[in-house]
C-alpha cells in the first residue's frame, strides 16, 4: 500500500501494467453484481424505452423504486445507514451497467445516488445521516440537488438564493429559485445551496419537499434528450429550514458542490460506457442484417471503419475509468488504514484524483456522442427514425458534455489542478520539465531500438508524449505564469494532450496486462484497439502541440519546440491502421456484438 500513485502522477511516473486495475480483474462478486444489474436493465428498462421517450415520468419513478428494492441505490452507502458499503469500483460498476439503456433513467439514478444522497453521507452529522440516508438508500425517498440558478451555471458560487436566520435563531428562511433540477418532480428531499448574509461562499441545507413550506415547482422542461428524467425549476419562498439541517458548516457549500462534482465526473464517465457497448452492438447487428448490393453492409470498408472506431473508444473508456476508480479506492483504503473516518477518506480519496475525474468526464462524454452519431450513420435513414434506438441514444448523449461541469470547464480544470498540485509539491513537474529542456538542447540518439517485445515502442512513445506535454505546458507557464488562466484556448489545447496521454496509456496498460495473462494470440483484437487508439492520440497531440507552441513561442524558441514536438510524436514503425481496424471489425462481425 506504500507506493500508491497520487493523482496526476501518471504524467511523470512510469506505471507498470501489473499496477492498474482492469475490467478483466473483476472479482466473482463484482461479476455477479454486473450480471444482476444487466438482468435488471434488460427486463425493466430496455424493453420499455418507448415509455421513457414518451416522457413517462411516473414510470421513471416506478423503475427507480424497483432499483431501490434490488439494492442498487445503496451500493456506496455505508452499512450503518442501510447501504451495502461496497467499494468505489463497485459503485462505478453498478453506475456503468445500469445507465446504458436510456439516459432518462441514468440521469435519475445518478442524480439520486450521487448528488442527491452523497452530500449527506459525506458531510452530514450523525443525526442527519441516521434520519435521511436509510430512506434514500432504500428508495423510499428520492433526492435532488439544487445548485444551478439562472445566473449561476459554471460559476456555481455566484448563486443569489438567500438564507436568513430567524429572530429566534431556530431556523433559516430560504428564498430563491433553482433551475435544471433533476428528480424535482418526485423527490422527497432537496440539497439546497444558499448564501447567508454577504458570505463569500454559499452554504448547503437539507430541505424536505413540503409544498406547504413555500416550495413550488415549475413545469417539466421539454428537453432534447433524457426526456423522462424529471427536470423542473424549484422555487423557495421563505421556506423554513431548521438550523440543524445545515449541511457541514456555514460557507462550506461551495466545497460540498465541488467535491460532489469530482465524484459525479468519474461516475458520469462510467455511465457512458454501457451506452457505447449497446450502441456498438446494435450497429453491428444492423450492419450484419442490412443487405445492399447483395451483401451485408458489414462487409463494406466504410462501415467496418466506423465499427472499429466505435469499439476502440468504448474499450479505451473502460480501461481508463476502471483504472482511475481503483486508484481512488486504493487511496480511500489507505486513508482509512491510517485512521481517517470513512467520510474523510472518501472525500480525500476522490479529491486526490480530481484531475483524472475531469479527464474521464471529457473523454468519455465525447466518445459516447461520436459513437451514437456513427451508429445513426450505419443505420442510414432508419437511424433518424424513432423506431430504432440510435436517435434516442444520440439525443441522450448530448447532455453528458454539459452537466457535471461543461467539457470546456473540465479541460481547463484538469491543467489548472495539475499546475496547483505541482506548486504544492504533490507532483514533481519541474524536474521532468527541466530534463525535457536539456533533451531538446542535446543530440538525439540514432541507435536502432529493440522493439521485439509487445508494446515496447508504444510505451516508449507514450513516454515521449508526456515529454511533449511537459514541453508545451512548461513553456506556457514560463510565458504567462499566474496569468495562464486568461489564455483559455491554450489551456484547452494542453488539456487535450493530457487527456489523450491518460486514455492511450490506460488502454495500452490494460491490454499488456491481458496479453501477459491470456497470451498475445488470444487478444489480437485488444492489441489492435490499443495500437489504433494510440495512433490517433499521437495525431491529436501533434496537432494540439503545434497549435499551442505557435501561439506563445517565437523565433528560435518556437523552432526548437516544434522540432522537439516532431521528435516526441514520431513512430519508428508506423502501424498499418487499416489492418488494425480489419482485425477489430472481423471479431465484432463474427460475434455480432461488442465482445470485449
Amino acid at each position: 500500500m506504500e507506493d500508491i500513485t497520487r493523482g496526476g502522477q501518471f504524467l511523470v511516473k512510469e506505471t507498470k501494467c501489473e499496477n492498474v486495475f482492469t475490467p478483466e480483474d473483476f472479482s466473482e462478486e463484482q461479476i455477479m453484481m454486473r450480471e444482476s444489474v444487466k438482468e435488471f436493465v434488460d427486463k425493466e428498462i430496455w424493453p420499455n424505452k418507448n415509455r421513457f421517450e414518451a416522457k413517462d415520468y411516473a414510470f421513471t419513478e416506478e423503475v427507480m423504486k424497483k432499483a431501490g428494492e434490488m439494492g442498487f441505490l445503496s451500493v456506496s452507502v455505508p452499512e450503518a445507514y442501510g447501504g451495502m458499503g461496497m467499494g468505489f469500483v463497485d459503485t462505478c460498476l453498478v453506475c456503468d451497467y445500469i445507465s446504458g439503456a436510456t439516459g432518462s433513467f441514468s440521469t435519475a439514478f445518478g442524480a439520486h445516488t450521487g448528488i442527491g444522497t452523497m452530500p449527506i453521507t459525506l458531510y452530514g452529522t450523525e443525526e442527519q445521516k441516521q434520519k435521511y440516508v436509510p430512506k434514500l438508500a432504500s428508495g423510499e425517498w428520492f433526492g435532488a440537488y439544487c445548485l444551478t440558478e439562472p445566473g449561476a451555471g459554471s460559476d456555481a458560487n455566484s448563486g443569489k438564493t438567500k438564507a436568513v436566520l430567524s429572530d429566534d435563531g431556530k431556523h433559516y428562511n430560504i428564498t430563491g429559485g433553482k433551475m435544471w433540477i433533476s428528480n424535482a418532480g418526485f423527490c422527497s428531499l432537496f440539497i439546497v445551496f444558499a448564501r447567508i448574509e454577504d458570505d463569500k461562499n454559499i452554504t448547503g441545507f437539507i430541505i424536505e419537499n413540503d409544498p406547504s413550506n413555500g416550495i413550488t415547482l415549475g413545469e417539466e422542461e421539454h428537453k432534447l434528450g433524457i426526456r423522462a428524467s424529471s427536470t423542473r425549476q424549484v422555487f423557495f419562498a421563505n421556506t423554513k429550514v431548521p438550523v440543524e439541517n445545515m449541511l457541514a458548516g456555514r460557507g462550506e457549500g461551495f466545497k460540498i458542490a465541488m467535491n460532489a462534482l469530482n465524484v459525479g465526473r468519474i461516475k458520469l464517465a462510467a455511465a457512458c460506457l454501457d451506452a457505447q457497448r449497446r450502441v456498438t452492438s446494435n450497429a453491428v447487428n444492423y450492419a450484419n442484417e442490412r443487405i445492399q448490393f447483395n451483401v451485408p453492409i458489414s462487409s463494406f470498408g466504410a462501415i467496418r471503419y466506423k465499427l472499429a472506431e466505435m469499439a476502440t473508444s468504448a474499450y479505451a473508456g473502460e480501461s481508463a475509468t476502471y483504472r482511475a476508480a481503483k486508484d481512488i479506492e486504493n487511496r480511500i483504503k489507505l486513508r482509512e488504514a491510517e485512521g481517517t473516518s470513512h467520510q474523510e477518506a472518501e472525500l480525500k480519496g476522490v479529491e486526490e484524483f480530481a484531475i483524472e475525474c475531469s479527464i474521464l468526464k471529457v473523454a468519455v462524454s465525447e466518445d459516447v456522442q461520436n459513437c451514437a452519431d456513427e451508429g445513426i450513420q450505419i443505420y442510414g435513414g432508419m437511424g433518424f427514425s424513432e423506431d430504432t434506438p440510435m436517435e434516442s441514444a444520440w439525443r441522450d448523449a448530448r447532455i453528458a458534455r454539459i452537466y457535471e461541469g461543461t467539457n470546456e470547464i473540465n479541460r481547463m480544470l484538469s491543467v489548472g489542478m495539475l499546475i496547483k498540485k505541482a506548486m504544492k509539491g504533490h507532483v514533481d513537474l519541474l524536474g521532468p520539465a527541466s530534463k525535457v529542456q536539456e533533451e531538446l538542447m542535446g543530440i538525439p540518439s540514432f541507435d536502432t531500438p529493440d522493439y521485439s517485445e509487445l508494446f515496447t515502442e508504444e510505451k516508449e512513445l507514450i513516454s515521449k508524449l508526456k515529454k511533449a506535454f511537459l514541453m508545451v505546458a512548461g513553456g506556457a507557464v514560463q510565458k504567462y505564469g499566474m496569468d495562464l488562466d486568461e489564455h483559455q484556448q491554450l489551456l484547452m489545447a494542453s488539456a487535450d494532450i493530457l487527456i489523450e496521454i491518460y486514455m492511450a496509456e490506460s488502454t495500452i496498460l490494460r491490454t499488456e496486462k491481458l496479453a501477459k495473462k491470456e497470451g498475445e494470440a488470444k487478444v489480437q483484437e485488444q492489441i489492435a484497439m490499443a495500437k489504433l487508439y494510440l495512433y490517433k492520440a499521437v495525431d491529436i497531440i501533434a496537432q494540439k502541440g503545434k497549435e499551442s507552441i505557435i501561439s506563445f513561442a517565437e523565433g528560435d524558441e518556437q523552432r526548437m519546440m516544434l522540432m522537439g514536438l516532431r521528435r516526441f510524436t514520431k513512430y519508428t514503425n508506423m502501424p498499418n491502421i487499416v489492418a488494425l481496424r480489419e482485425t477489430i471489425t472481423a471479431k465484432l462481425v463474427a460475434e455480432n456484438s461488442y465482445c470485449f
